[in-house]
């Protein structure tokens, strides 16, 4: 076995102390923001979590991510920027056509079952799959029975949940969406088009209650017939996922249904035995017990 030369010694050496010396400071900004502002990303995965905070030590232009911790706990802007940077607002309307398509075919048919249907987007982001899910019950006279909870952390993408606007840019994939997820009429029809934006019709959120939630440190608020929370828990390490799925199984009524994004399994966790698969594929599944 060839011993190691010194020079590379040194270099391992020199390495392993920024690890140690960029672990400590992460801890510490999250731990500070966690204390100050109420917000955990403690037990998010680190690997998505260090990118995303270096991302933003470069965007505020300071030197290290001490720096960044300054500024984050002295400066109330700097920590609205970090916790939009953190929390990656990426959807779109009927994002994954084949999820609505399905929820259509296998979902629909129990919740006419239902007097009153309650269901919970959680993590919504900027509402694009709120509002398609609320053009989907319209579509299926179930909209004036049923009463949407939308939620996210992030005040600012909540805001323009609330709004309702977005990029006329989007339509023409908004549209091939649509379509593909069973739309039955004119896309068009749910919009006005302003400018270079579209507004979209005031009835689609007449039964839809945006509110800041957050999955690490917030408590189970109401019981659903229905919870979505698609393409958010990757971003957890494996005891924060635990955490959130125990929340969705208190949440959940009985043989109520939990759909997650494509990546996403409710296997490996400690609540895999409370649900039966509705439809393997698209990652929808019914609570048993």
């Amino acid at each position: 076995m060839t011993a190691m030369k010194p020079e590379y010694e040194g270099k391992t050496i020199i390495t392993d102390v920024k690890n140690e010396l960029e672990q400590i400071e992460i801890e510490l900004l999250l731990d500070g923001v966690h204390r100050l502002y109420g917000y955990d990303f403690r037990n998010y995965a680190l690997p998505s979590l260090k990118r995303r905070i270096w991302h933003h030590v470069h965007a505020e232009n300071v030197p290290t991510i001490s720096a960044l911790q300054e500024k984050v706990l002295h400066d109330r802007s700097c920590f609205e920027r970090f916790i939009y940077s953190l929390s990656i607002p990426v959807t779109e309307m009927f994002r994954d056509p084949g999820l609505f398509l399905t929820f259509r075919q296998k979902v629909i048919p129990l919740l006419r079952t239902y007097p009153y249907i309650r269901i919970w987007h959680a993590g919504c982001s900027t509402g694009e799959e709120v509002y398609s899910m609320a053009i989907l019950l319209h579509e299926e006279g179930l909209y004036d029975k049923a009463r949407i909870y939308a939620t996210d952390m992030n005040e600012r993408s909540l805001q323009q949940a609330k709004e309702g606007v977005y990029d006329i840019s989007k339509m023409k994939q908004y549209t091939k969406n649509y379509l593909e997820a069973g739309g039955t009429r004119a896309f068009s029809e749910y919009y006005t088009a302003k400018y270079n934006s579209v507004i979209l019709q005031p009835y689609l959120r007449k039964n839809i209650i945006f509110a800041e939630h957050n999955l690490a440190t917030d408590t189970s608020f109401n019981e659903f017939n229905v919870i979505l929370c698609r393409n958010v828990m990757i971003y957890f390490n494996d005891e924060l996922r635990d955490h959130v799925h125990g929340l969705f199984n208190e949440s959940l009524s009985r043989f109520g249904i939990l759909v997650l994004g494509s990546k996403e399994s409710i296997h490996f966790t400690g609540y895999s035995d409370s649900y039966e698969p509705l439809d393997r594929v698209e990652k929808i599944y019914r609570k048993i017990k």
